[in-house]
């Protein structure tokens, strides 16, 4: 009785060993297939086409190719050009196939009139009949320019012992720097929007205009009007935080960090609402704590973001604080999930990017229509 028992012992061992034997080769081969996804994945993003477009009625051929068993996900995505849409087919944008004025209406203007030299030898023999207007756009090049406030001093008359009597200097940088205001907005607009270098203004003010202004000055009237500004900083950032939605983003920037040697990756921080301004902060970090700076503890709302871990890690610190943010992502990471799983589910993946395309479609329509956000 005991032999049986033990043969008995035996063979459900093995038979549960082959049952772990089997699980274990299903767990390797699943992930044998993982693995074999991402090196594909791997390899598209370093080699393949870094356009994301595709015609919906190649993805409604895909799914039908698909049931039939006959669907080549990745011959039809090299194919692929389009957007997705509609089935119908999307007309060309015309918004900027339209031509632009050349000159806003309200452009001064300048005449010069001209005459014929016999009018000008006799013009009491001649009768003007009409004219002809031959119109070209000119351009007069920047300029420098000495400004100078004159303050005069007085005394009175009856009373000359008394001290003068000068107007105060208007309240303004001037107090502080020679630059007025006009070279200040210059140097900063073309900075911040033109993107041009303190140090090539430098050498363009002196080749063009042999006005000598060191770099060291010009940083630091850009720093002394960063403070002059903060208020209106301080203001835009109030009114964008009293709503309930905004939009979040960082942009990496290389930097000079003196006594390093080389650039450093510092981070612009980006804070939006749609139709209203846009606040920039400057961080030399990537890190979560960004965010706390970036947007104040009262703020309750919407968050739109990308994925980035830190985003998460920041909704979690502010729900543990008892002030809950809620974050929303955009169509343009989700879709691209779908989009790289298009060759390993072509039916499944693409019925998800035909209904993207659909929302897409209705944005597209609501531009054509100058649409605006919902107040």
């Amino acid at each position: 009785m005991s032999e049986e028992v033990t043969l008995l012992e035996i063979i459900a061992q093995k038979d549960q060993r082959i049952r772990d034997l089997e699980a274990a080769q299903r767990q390797m081969s699943q992930e044998i297939k993982l693995l074999k996804e991402k090196i594909d994945l791997l390899i598209r993003r370093l080699f393949g086409s870094k356009s994301e477009k595709l015609d919906a009625a190649q993805l409604e051929l895909l799914l039908k190719e698909d049931e039939l068993g006959k669907a080549d996900a990745s011959a039809e995505k090299a194919e692929a050009s389009p957007n997705v849409g509609a089935s119908k087919p999307v007309a060309k944008r015309s918004d900027k196939n339209q031509r632009r004025e050349r000159w806003p209406k309200d452009l001064a203007v300048e005449q010069e009139v001209i005459e014929p030299a016999e009018v000008r030898e006799n013009p009491e023999a001649f009768r003007c009949i009409g004219e002809e207007v031959t119109e070209m756009l000119d351009y007069q090049p920047a300029k420098f320019f000495r400004r100078q406030i004159i303050r005069r001093k007085f005394v009175r008359r009856e009373q000359s012992e008394l001290a003068p009597v000068i107007a105060p200097l208007p309240e303004s940088l001037q107090q502080r720097c020679i630059a007025a205001p006009g070279l200040l907005a210059q140097v900063i607009v073309s900075k911040y929007c033109d993107h041009l270098p303190l140090f090539r203004q430098e050498q363009i003010y002196w080749d063009r205009h042999q006005v000598w202004l060191p770099r060291q000055s010009l940083a630091r009237w850009v720093q002394l009007a960063s403070e002059w500004l903060k208020p209106i900083y301080r203001q835009i950032k109030d009114q964008m935080m009293r709503g309930s939605y905004i939009q979040v983003d960082e942009t990496p920037i290389r930097y000079l960090d003196p006594g390093n040697g080389k650039t450093g990756l510092g981070y612009l921080w980006v804070a939006h609402r749609p139709g209203e301004d846009v606040l920039f902060e400057w961080y030399t970090t990537r890190e979560a704590k960004c965010l706390d700076k970036l947007i104040p503890l009262d703020f309750s709302g919407t968050i739109q973001c990308d994925g980035y871990s830190a985003y998460d890690h920041f909704a979690r610190h502010r729900a543990a604080a008892g002030r809950p943010v809620l974050l929303a992502g955009c169509w343009a990471h989700a879709r691209r999930g779908f989009y790289e799983a298009l060759d390993h589910a072509p039916k499944e993946a693409g019925w998800i990017l035909i209904q993207i395309g659909y929302l897409y479609e209705i944005e597209r329509r609501l531009r054509r229509q100058r649409a605006g956000p919902a107040l």
